[in-house]
């Protein structure tokens, strides 16, 4: 008998480690003799970085970068045992960075990200993993493409500050300049955001508000978008703002997509192929996953335990999700494989203390659950 363990951290109150760990003592107790396999992920967001390096194995490593406002950060990121770099977006221009007094993309820079990934290609990384969400930048990428050796001149040959406010001063983009190590380097976006780079459904309009885009400054920056995006088609010979996830980070996406030519995957999918996680369902009985909260939009956007259960179907493995709150909609997972769902809270409670206590109520329900597995193994 096997069982494979893989799910994401309860954000705030458990890591993905942390429940794998606790997975495996109780499957000790119930199960002896029973093999298991850990496998925390994420869908490439805060704890991606951790989750790979437990999954794989590795070395965390940091680059001092320029942070959003052009501060001094460190930026953390793995490189794992079969020498990809798996990497946060937000650990180098992350929103985190950025106080909620000066909010303000017109003034933000993904430069810290270009920087991260220039310090992995002179180390000699060839494949990168990175993941994009919760950005503090509306720049289309121009900071992170300048790091990266990319020049941004104005109609006077000046150089344009890469801010998503000077944006709409670019006349010309340079791209000779870009590390020649990008030509044989593989690099994989974990991007769940399918939203183009321009419009009422772009980058500016729909995530711009939650770093600081009132009305006044998202037109603003939305018609420096426009303009940045056509000077910069015009430059690599092709469109960069109309495919899907080219609006993901404040643009990033395009620059990563359009010009840099990354493929664009679903979070879970991409970590999944990174862990090699169908080899691992070989041998397989149960698999057991989860995440903070489940419901409808887990479904529909394939969250982890949505991704983990639909491998799992293609080989006929049960799925077993536990998960802090169920939503609705949640019954969705019932139509990928066979499976069910466990929540953690034992009665009435307040989130403060689901949160405090979510070492052990989680135990306690991985074991009810095992609980329930083992006597329907013994049922005649």
């Amino acid at each position: 008998m096997k069982f494979i363990f893989a799910p994401d951290s309860f954000k705030g109150s458990l890591s993905a480690m942390e429940c794998c760990d606790i997975l495996e003592r109780v499957t000790a107790r119930l199960f002896p003799g029973c093999e298991t396999v850990s496998v925390p992920v994420a869908d490439g967001g805060e704890g991606t970085v951790d989750a790979l390096l437990r999954a794989m194995g590795g070395t965390r490593m940091q680059t001092v970068v320029t942070g959003p406002l052009f501060e001094q950060e460190t930026a953390e990121w793995g490189l794992l045992s079969d020498g990809t770099a798996v990497m946060e977006m937000a650990q180098a221009s992350g929103l985190p960075y950025v106080p909620a007094d000066r909010k303000d993309p017109r003034n933000a820079t993904s430069l810290g990200t270009g920087e991260m990934i220039a310090d992995a290609l002179r180390r000699g990384v060839r494949r990168i993993l990175i993941g994009i969400g919760g950005s503090a930048t509306n720049d289309g990428g121009m900071g992170m493409l300048k790091a990266l050796g990319a020049r941004f001149t104005d109609r006077d040959g000046r150089e344009v500050s890469p801010v998503g406010g000077e944006m709409k001063n670019v006349c010309s983009a340079d791209f000779t300049g870009l590390m020649p190590e990008l030509r044989e380097t593989r690099i994989t976006v974990i991007c769940d955001v399918t939203n183009p780079l321009l419009g009422e459904n772009g980058a500016t309009f729909i995530y711009g508000p939650q770093k600081g885009a009132v009305p006044a400054i998202r037109d603003e920056l939305e018609a420096g978008m426009v303009s940045y995006a056509r000077v910069v088609s015009e430059a690599v010979g092709r469109d960069i703002a109309g495919f899907p996830g080219a609006g993901a980070a404040g643009g990033l996406g395009a620059a990563l997509g359009g010009v840099l030519g990354a493929q664009l995957k679903s979070g879970i999918d991409a970590v999944l192929d990174a862990v090699d996680f169908d080899r691992k369902l070989e041998g397989v009985s149960l698999a057991i996953t989860g995440e903070g909260r489940i419901d409808g939009q887990s479904v529909r956007f394939g969250k982890v335990p949505v991704g983990v259960a639909r491998r799992c179907a293609l080989k006929g493995i049960p799925t077993l999700a536990i998960v802090g709150g169920i939503g609705e909609g949640a019954e969705g997972l019932f139509d990928l494989c066979e499976s069910t769902i466990m929540t953690i809270a034992n009665g009435p409670m307040t989130l403060e203390k689901a949160m405090t206590d979510a070492l052990e109520l989680y135990e306690n329900a991985a074991e009810r659950l095992l609980r329930a597995v083992r006597i329907g193994m013994n049922l005649k």
